[in-house]
């Protein structure tokens, strides 16, 4: 299955799924009495980057074919306060229906987007990048990633399925960093690169020794991230994780890194504020 093709399906499925929860099969009580053809705007109330378009055109056409959205800025785009991102035409019934399932989809996956954007700008001069984790709301996951990306940030992993990363809890199962990483090098394809987390310089080392193409440094200081970065050497990929906010980036990207990940991404995102207003 391509990406977009997912992508698309996944939209669908939380669209269907929110406005279940929305219309519980009753549908809008208030609104359907509202059946004259009616024009909308959906407005910015402040600056953002947007994300999330795919998915609040699946909720329209799930409330109603005949509803059509234009939008005026596209997925990646920043937007000020008081723009006018999309304009809607339908049955008033529809657009009221609409309202509230769309914005809370548009809203939380455009303040991902738009914090994504905050940490990346902040890399800009270094050969670092921005990415997401796990870290994602049940259900929302391929959104939330794709908000990352328009962001201008990596998804990283979208599950356990696309990547072997060794973690703590693995090497304490395992009984160390070698034994973790011959487990795990037995049962995984030739194409996968193996990721290793490690929370100590010596854990650093045994994890090079060890053949790791990928070392995860977690929640080390700034002056042990750079120290790592000199003993790894160019040898893997160096990635940072744990403790990352947004006043802490610069440093980390400095320090030579080439990737920090940052849980905050999708689990501390604030909404942007939007409205959709009927027009007279």
């Amino acid at each position: 299955m391509s990406a977009d093709r997912a992508l698309r399906e996944a939209a669908r499925r939380v669209a269907r799924s929110a406005l279940d929860e929305d219309l519980a099969g009753y549908g809008d009580l208030t609104g359907r009495a509202f059946r004259a053809p009616g024009r909308a705007r959906i407005e910015a109330r402040r600056d953002g980057v947007l994300s999330g378009t795919f998915v609040f055109d699946e909720a329209a056409r799930l409330v109603d074919p005949e509803l059509r959205v234009t939008w005026a800025r596209r997925d990646g785009v920043r937007f000020a306060g008081g723009d006018t991102l999309a304009t809607l035409e339908g049955v008033m019934a529809s657009l009221l229906a609409l309202e509230r399932t769309g914005l809370n989809l548009l809203s939380h996956l455009s303040g991902v987007a738009t914090l994504t954007a905050r940490f990346v700008a902040e890399t800009v001069g270094t050969g670092a990048r921005i990415a997401g984790t796990r870290k994602t709301t049940p259900g929302l996951r391929a959104l939330e990633k794709r908000a990352i990306v328009d962001g201008g940030g990596l998804p990283h992993r979208f599950g356990l399925f696309d990547g072997a990363m060794i973690k703590d809890n693995h090497v304490a199962a395992a009984g160390g960093v070698s034994a973790a990483v011959t487990l795990v090098r037995a049962g995984a394809a030739h194409v996968h690169a193996l990721e290793v987390e490690v929370d100590t310089l010596d854990q650093l080392d045994e994890a090079l020794a060890a053949g790791a193409g990928i070392v995860l440094l977690d929640n080390m200081d700034t002056a042990t991230v750079r120290a790592a970065v000199a003993r790894v050497a160019g040898r893997a990929l160096v990635e940072v994780s744990g403790g990352v906010h947004l006043e802490r980036v610069r440093e980390l990207a400095e320090a030579g890194v080439d990737v920090i990940s940052v849980g905050a991404l999708t689990t501390r995102a604030p909404w942007i504020d939007l409205g959709l207003d009927l027009e007279g």
